[in-house]
This record gives structure tokens, sequence and C-alpha cells, in this order.
């Protein structure tokens, strides 16, 4: 059931920061450290899961699957990308009530072409305005509570200017987007055109490496944005302790202190083997 925390911290005039997860132990780590919104990342997701890149690969039941897991596990709401929908009218309609009652409190949908791509990469292409409008409808009119988002992605800003970026999160919004998502601007005062120009709450995505500046919380709320996503923060971080890590045990032969890692007993106590231990000391058969 959706969380009704995110539309009250946005109706109230609060900022949403939301890093990324891709996996259970990246969600069972960010959820413990009271963030306001987790974001299922579908780049990590489809890269963490099947080893592909984020080009429209993986179907809706693959990433339902962990995304529904990911919401299972966790107690912060999730904010989850499910690209154009997995499909035309009736299979959004289909996604948007699967997420629904996996546990997701707010769920992303893009306007590109399928096969969609990562949206800090070259060649996107998009639908008409006229497609997504719809979707977005059919989106807004299949949720059971108006607790769960709509979060509307235009990544027009790469291919067909700001303007008609801008154009999109409006007319988005009007089909009844809780939450407008223009993909990859290029500068801050572009950032800051959005914020003007678009009445509705904003979603920034802050991508390390990617076609959009890197601002702090406070001065995205200052330039008048809701919610951050940080969705690449996990999985770069992850990938280069891994790589750190085995290649520290390649040149040495053993793991040294020079790489930093979790202790056993703290990762136990994160997937729960307190919980088990517990129930073993209390219904274990005695001799």
């Amino acid at each position: 059931m959706a969380s009704p925390a995110l539309r009250q911290e946005i109706q109230n005039g609060g900022f949403i920061t939301a890093p990324g997860v891709f996996d259970l132990i990246s969600a069972l780590i960010a959820d413990r450290m009271n963030f306001k919104a987790l974001y299922v990342t579908g780049y990590g997701t489809v890269a963490s899961s099947l080893g592909l890149p984020d080009a429209g690969l993986a179907s809706y039941s693959q990433m339902i699957d962990r995304i529904g897991r990911i919401a299972e596990m966790t107690k912060t709401p999730i904010v989850a990308d499910a690209d154009t929908g997995y499909g035309g009218l009736l299979n959004v309609r289909h996604t948007v009530r699967g997420y629904e009652q996996a546990g997701v409190t707010a769920i992303q949908i893009e306007d590109q072409e399928f096969p969609k791509k990562c949206g800090h990469t070259p060649d996107r292409r998009v639908v008409p305005i006229d497609d997504m409008t719809r979707k977005i409808k059919v989106a807004s009119d299949s949720r059971s509570s108006s607790d769960f988002l709509i979060v509307a992605r235009t990544d027009a800003r790469t291919g067909k200017g700001l303007d008609e970026a801008i154009r999109r999160g409006i007319a988005y919004g009007e089909a009844g987007a809780d939450v407008i998502f223009v993909e990859s601007p290029e500068s801050e005062d572009e950032m800051a055109e959005i914020a003007r120009r678009i009445d509705k709450p904003l979603l920034a995505n802050m991508v390390n490496g990617g076609r959009t500046p890197m601002l702090p919380v406070d001065r995205l709320a200052k330039l008048g944005y809701s919610i951050a996503i940080f969705p690449a923060v996990g999985f770069l971080s992850a990938a280069e302790a891994m790589q750190r890590a085995y290649t520290d045990l390649q040149s040495n032969g053993t793991t040294t202190d020079a790489v930093p890692m979790f202790s056993f007993s703290e990762f136990n106590k994160l997937i729960g083997f307190d919980d088990v231990w517990e129930f073993e000391r209390r219904y274990a058969e005695s001799d």
C-alpha cells in the first residue's frame, strides 16, 4: 500500500532526498538511514540483476519481481522506475496496478520511444506528446489511492530543446501527473527555468557523471524542486569498492586493511541473522 508520507511532505513544502537502491543489500542499508524515500533505479536494477545496460531490455515481470521484494523488505517509501510503462495503454494500467499492489509509493513513467535508454546517454527519441498524455491519464485513473504518486518524466530536452521539454512537463501535469521530471537539463540556469515555468512539484535527477550539474539539496530546494534522486550513488560506489577489494586480494593473496569493509558481524545484523538466532534459541529442541 502506498505511503501517504511523500504526498504530505510535498504538500507541506518539505524536500525529499532519495538515494538510489538497486538490490536488497543496498536497499537494506539505505532503509536504516532515515531517508524520506528510496529510489529503485532502473539502470542499477537491470545492471545488477541481468548484467545488461539500461536500454529497454528488462521486462515488467523482471522489474516487478525485484521492486516488489525491495518494497517488502523495507519501511521507507519507494519511488520506482517503470521505464515507458512496458508497452501501450493497457500495459500502463497493468504496470500501475502492479507497482501499487507491490507496495511502491511513486511510479516514474517516461516519454521515450521503445526501447528506452538511460536518460544521460545519447540518441534518445520521444513519443508524440499526445501519446504520453494518454499514458499519464491512464496511469492516474488506474491507481486505487491518491497517495500513489505518478511521476511523469520527459526526455525531450536533449533532442528537442528545453522549451519543448517544459511544454511537455506542463502538459503531463495537466493530464494528471503529481510530479514532473524533466530529464537531463544541462545547466543550473535551465533547472531554474524549469522551476519558474512548471507549476507542479518537480524532481531533479542527480547522476554522478551525467549531463546535469550536481547540486546540493539545499540549492535544489531554493530553485523550487521537491525531490532529488541520486540513482547512481549506490551502484557506482559498490562497483568501486568491489574492484578495490578484488584487486587487493589479487595483489596480496589475501585481504588487507587497505580496503575498508563491513564487519562480518554487522553484515549478519543487516540481513537478519539476529532474528534467526533468537528464533533458534526460543524454539530449538533441547536434548
